[in-house]
């Protein structure tokens, strides 16, 4: 499924399907006082090092706010 959604929106970095939440929860964003996840973005660099974890997320300036944190991060743009 998020397969045929990735091509839909013709992205250009895998997306994660969780059913079971086993990821969610080695992230912490499902715990015991939540079992729906945060709203959190996580900024993993290529070495698989979390490089930053933003936890207020807005949805109105979130793809800005984004673009705003790679390019602070030095992530080269496309």
């Amino acid at each position: 499924m998020n397969t045929k959604y990735a091509t839909a929106l013709k992205l250009d970095y895998p997306i994660l399907s969780d059913p079971k939440k086993t990821t969610a929860k080695a992230y912490g964003v499902v715990h015991e006082k939540r079992s729906n996840p945060e709203r959190w973005t996580f900024f993993i660099d290529k070495t698989g090092t979390i490089a930053h974890i933003d936890k207020k997320v807005k949805p109105a300036s979130h793809g800005a706010d984004v673009a705003a944190k790679l390019d602070e991060l030095g992530v080269a743009k496309k």
